[in-house]
């Protein structure tokens, strides 16, 4: 198939066999079920969606920002009991791991202390045949989707591969470069409906991410070819060190959506309810045909960008006290409590549980990993060059000259 940038005159007959479908009479057939324009369903509603308040309260459905077109109903309570252990094991994983950081055990964590309930929805919300695409913030994500713990933190220890295979999981690989995982998410959607496969791709990033052209190049592309694409957009106030208001004046991230012609919402991302509530209707749309989506979850780390950063060098100690009463694990607790879902058994089982993966990770990166200097070349190609058999070649002369000396000090 060719794959024209000549979009005046679509071939409306052969456009969805081509997975090119005209946008504008894909997006119109959306908004029917809706009945709302097709400006209504791309905008955001007016307020973030916010169903369960940080003091634990589910608040009335006329103030948890939903109008015509933008309604969701609570998610079910075994979903919601899920979340919350998946919540509970998040936050254990993140301190761990920042512990692990402190004695050496790993190279680098980037915590997403007090970002759990996003990194939980985006798991949750997805069948076991659609795709995840993180970022290097997003290990609580990759764990939730059923990647075992130690190999999701093997890249953090600084080992030559990402620890688990992709394809198995449907989880693309967590790594440094901004955005780009972005692109591939769209570049598997696309390959997805070529082949009338029922999958949805879900695409993380962060508020900084928006402001890279790979972002631009993601929704464009998915929005052009009706592509089902979810982009997560944790906006978690800071771009490192650069204050949101740094990188985008828009009345909200969300409202990008609009301008590559796809729907956009903005969630409360410390709200687990809402965010299952969102995702899962992004989700069902998306698999629905609807094209891609582009949803904005409020949310704030905690804690630093990673282990090197000093984030008291850009915010106050006021501004992350304020976030702390929006904790999302609080919050969750205490709206399960009250309605009888939780009780003290199985708060217990829920902490038994994250303690046994907290030390499955202290034991599994405590290990020493065998080394191979050969790995060096053994991958960097599917047939190896022949500069890399002399590299090759040189280093196992160079090891074997070394092992001889150190012998033959020996004696």
């Amino acid at each position: 198939m060719t794959i024209s940038a000549d979009h005046t005159a679509p071939d409306t007959a052969n456009a969805h066999q081509a997975g090119n479908a005209p946008t504008e009479d894909a997006l119109t057939e959306a908004v029917k079920k809706f009945g709302i324009t097709v400006e209504d369903y791309m905008l955001p509603a007016r307020h973030q969606i916010q169903m369960v308040d940080p003091d634990g309260r589910l608040k009335p459905e006329g103030e948890q920002g939903t109008e015509p077109g933008h309604e969701y109903p609570v998610p079910g309570d075994a979903e919601l009991l899920a979340a919350y252990e998946q919540l509970v094991v998040g936050r254990r994983v993140n301190d761990q791991n920042s512990a692990l950081v402190r004695q050496g055990r790993m190279a680098v964590y980037p915590s997403s202390h007090g970002q759990e309930a996003c990194q939980v929805a985006a798991a949750l919300c997805l069948s076991g045949g659609d795709w995840m695409f993180p970022t290097y913030r997003d290990a609580v994500a990759v764990m939730a989707r059923g990647v075992d713990p130690v190999q999701v933190m093997t890249i953090f220890r600084g080992d030559w591969h990402g620890g688990f295979n992709p394809l198995e999981h449907k989880v693309g690989i967590q790594c440094t470069p901004l955005t780009t995982q972005l692109l591939h998410a769209v570049g598997v959607a696309h390959a997805a409906k070529l082949r009338g496969e029922d999958t949805v791709v879900l695409a993380m990033c962060g508020d900084g991410a928006t402001s890279e052209g790979d972002f631009h190049e993601a929704l464009n592309f998915a929005a052009v070819f009706h592509l089902p694409v979810i982009f997560f957009v944790q906006n978690n106030k800071y771009a490192i060190s650069v204050p949101l208001a740094h990188q985008s004046v828009a009345p909200s991230l969300a409202h990008k959506a609009v301008g590559y012609g796809m729907a956009g919402e903005r969630v409360d991302g410390n709200d687990v309810v809402a965010l299952l509530a969102v995702l899962d209707r992004a989700v069902k749309l998306a698999r629905e045909g609807s094209g891609p989506l582009l949803v904005e979850a409020h949310t704030y780390r905690m804690q630093a960008h990673t282990n090197a950063d000093d984030d008291t060098r850009y915010r106050e100690s006021a501004e992350v006290a304020e976030w702390r009463a929006k904790d999302p694990v609080n919050r969750m607790r205490t709206y399960l409590t009250d309605r009888g879902l939780l009780d003290d058994d199985g708060e217990r089982r829920i902490r038994d549980k994250a303690e046994a993966i907290a030390t499955q990770l202290r034991d599994g990166l405590s290990e020493d990993v065998p080394v191979d200097p050969q790995e060096l070349f053994r991958h960097v190609f599917a047939k190896t060059t022949p500069q890399l058999k002399e590299q090759s070649a040189l280093l196992a002369d160079e090891l074997a000259r070394d092992a001889a000396s150190t012998e033959e000090t020996a004696k």
